[in-house]
């Protein structure tokens, strides 16, 4: 049903209508948005959008966990309108190639963790992932391993909506009525000890029993079956879950120890999110193969990347000797114009030293986060970077989720739209996930509008009798 909010929304206007009769609105109740409507952004300037009543927000979520230099950057302007006026497109089909793919191919594998020397392009997360998985096969048929095909992923975990990333995505509601996930996609625990770990468990006994099962799952499958394993190093769309000391280390020796690949998902985690250029540096990964998109280009333009290592490369090009072509690959694949304004947000990065500017401030995101934690409501603050959820709960400090049919996440969100803060819920956590450029007075501002939607929260739940 429409919360609070929403109700206040019916005042539509022709913009808005014409949106209810012809655009559909991806993760969105599509009945109840023919009642409410959208709401329309017109304008963004740094952290901030404004929308068709002149209204203002801070962009908590940096649009979709992306744009990471925030709005109006005019020097990714200046680079996309370069490159429309020397080449506005060219394929790299063929053999064929230009100058923007080319040096944003070497700038990634610059800065990409050690080994992964090759990029192969596409146009979002959702693809980069598909491809990932579908070089994982690839590489298995070539060096003479066909059975070796199955892909673990994680509940909670998100790797995007194409068949096969949907299926790799943990989440039920991008599976139901899609008839994902694919056969011979598995999936484990996700490695959060609020929502999975046991009465009285340690953290080295809610390790020891996750890692166990992953172990138990590999076994019980066969692992001469077993190709890949894909993993975020923070759970983005599932809530934002941070990994506990020790989860990788214990992760990575059962993926060498069995021989699977491991397939490190860094499009939320990309470019600085956590405090390191990659979050594979933040928790000491050691990918086979790494996705990115979103802060690539700080989203103002699609464009993603599969990095890869040197042997798998050799597989595709094995490939292509016995077939005649590596028969993959899309058309927009490395668009020289969105890879021109990746390579000046790159260069942006290292510029004006963004990773050192959000190690700076991601202190003060942190405190304010964790400040939360002894709300009434509020179950659970987790974090790292500038990356962080809040977990809504009807006791403080303990597992007592809301129901999911009283929408009550939404509302918490919705609340704080009104004010002035723009967050997404993700079931019963509020998550959080601003520009890279976001100064400490305006994580202050992102914090104190939170503040009043969390005791909005707390007033409407105890009329409503949850609490």
């Amino acid at each position: 049903m429409p919360s609070e909010l929403s109700t206040t929304r019916r005042n539509l206007t022709a913009d808005a209508a014409r949106d209810i009769a012809h655009v559909v609105h991806p993760y969105t109740n599509l009945a109840e948005h023919r009642q409410v409507g959208p709401l329309i952004i017109e304008r963004g300037e740094g952290v901030f959008v404004q929308d068709e009543h002149g209204r203002r927000y801070l962009e908590g979520m940096a649009g979709l966990w992306s744009v990471s230099l925030g709005y109006s950057e005019k020097r990714l302007a200046e680079a996309a309108a370069r490159q429309f006026e020397r080449l506005p497109y060219a394929p790299i089909f063929n053999n064929r190639s230009h100058q923007p793919g080319i040096d944003l191919a070497e700038a990634l594998v610059k800065i990409a963790p050690a080994g992964l020397n090759h990029v192969l392009f596409a146009n979002s997360g959702s693809e980069a992932n598909d491809q990932a998985g579908k070089i994982v096969w690839y590489h298995n048929n070539q060096i003479g391993r066909p059975a070796k095909k199955k892909l673990i992923a994680r509940y909670h975990g998100y790797h995007g909506v194409t068949v096969l990333a949907g299926s790799l995505t943990g989440l039920t509601p991008v599976h139901a009525d899609f008839d994902l996930p694919l056969p011979g996609i598995l999936h484990t625990d996700a490695p959060s000890r609020y929502h999975y770990g046991r009465d009285g468990e340690t953290q080295h006994e809610f390790l020891d029993r996750i890692a166990g099962n992953l172990e138990a799952l590999i076994q019980r499958e066969g692992p001469e079956t077993i190709a890949a394993f894909f993993a975020e190093p923070v759970n983005g769309g599932g809530g934002v879950i941070v990994p506990p000391t020790g989860y990788f280390a214990r992760i990575q020796a059962l993926l060498r120890k069995y021989d699977i690949l491991f397939v490190v998902d860094e499009v939320i985690t990309g470019f600085g999110r956590t405090g390191e250029i990659f979050g594979s540096f933040t928790y000491d990964l050691k990918p086979d193969i790494l996705t990115a998109a979103k802060a690539l280009s700080s989203s103002y333009l699609p464009i993603s990347a599969v990095l890869l290592t040197d042997a798998i490369y050799e597989s595709l090009v094995a490939g292509s000797a016995k077939n005649g072509a590596f028969s993959h690959g899309v058309t927009y694949a490395a668009h020289p114009v969105a890879a021109a304004v990746a390579l000046e947000t790159l260069k942006i990065y290292e510029e004006r030293d963004i990773v050192g500017h959000v190690r700076r401030v991601s202190h003060r995101f942190q405190e304010r986060l964790r400040g939360f934690a002894g709300h009434p409501i509020v179950g659970e603050a987790r974090g790292v970077g500038l990356l962080g959820a809040v977990e809504l709960s009807r006791e403080s400090g303990r597992r007592q989720p809301f129901e999911a049919k009283s929408g009550f996440g939404r509302f918490v969100a919705d609340r704080a739209l009104e004010h002035g803060v723009i967050l997404r819920n993700l079931g019963n956590a509020i998550a959080f996930c601003p520009p890279l450029i976001i100064t400490e007075d305006e994580i202050d501002l992102l914090f104190d509008g939170f503040a009043k939607a969390l005791d909005d929260g707390l007033d409407h739940a105890r009329r409503s009798g949850w609490l």
